[in-house]
């Protein structure tokens, strides 16, 4: 009698395949559980700045502006070479007199009147130095809490190192969506649901977007 001497198909799923599927899960649902943890505070910052950037009429709070004057060596701008203005000293001399602790935005030289301004979250000083003998005018504006937390919000006059992280905090939302999207499907009994919840969530993110924006 003739047999074959095929080998039958075989049904066991590949190493990788059995690893990933085990171990997927898990490291989503250990991920998202830390991620969730650690953001929870990011989130919540990023929500409630939301609510008061939306209803800035409402939550805006009261700007405060305070004047003040001075003089600082007429040495440091009276000079013809304007290139020579000693402005590292100028920014210095303002910071101490005043408490100015703001990043200085910008140094414009004129024929008549040096001008440096200072930028910070929800805080701006901009002073105006006569370079014929050395009197300046100073103009603080401080917008409060509320606008200090708006300005960090959006990244506004923060500086780098809250840009970074703005950065980090956008890729660790990222994860914690994505990891809990990756545990969805692997619960069978709430995974039909769970999607047709999330691209209901999108239709109707995308309908509000259209009848209302565009």
């Amino acid at each position: 009698m003739w047999r074959s001497h095929q080998r039958p198909l075989s049904t066991e799923k590949s190493p990788n395949s059995s690893f990933w599927k085990r171990r997927l899960p898990r490291l989503s649902r250990w991920l998202h559980i830390y991620l969730s943890m650690v953001s929870f505070a990011i989130i919540f910052f990023f929500a409630v700045t939301g609510l008061t950037l939306n209803h800035a009429d409402k939550f805006g709070g009261q700007v405060r502006t305070t004047q003040g004057k001075g003089k600082l060596n007429v040495n440091w701008v009276k000079v013809a070479d304007t290139a020579k203005i000693a402005k590292l000293d100028i920014v210095e001399y303002i910071r101490n007199t005043h408490g100015i602790h703001a990043a200085l935005a910008d140094f414009r030289i004129d024929d008549e009147q040096c001008t440096a301004s200072f930028k910070g979250p929800g805080y701006a000083a901009d002073v105006f130095i006569n370079r014929d003998n050395g009197t300046y005018e100073l103009q603080e504006t401080s917008a409060g809490f509320v606008g200090v937390i708006n300005d960090l919000h959006k990244g506004r006059d923060a500086g780098p190192v809250w840009s970074v992280f703005i950065d980090v905090s956008a890729i660790l939302m990222s994860l914690v969506s994505l990891t809990g999207m990756i545990l969805i499907l692997y619960l069978k009994r709430k995974r039909a649901a769970g999607l047709i919840v999330a691209a209901l969530g999108l239709l109707l993110a995308y309908i509000i977007y259209v009848i209302g924006v565009k």
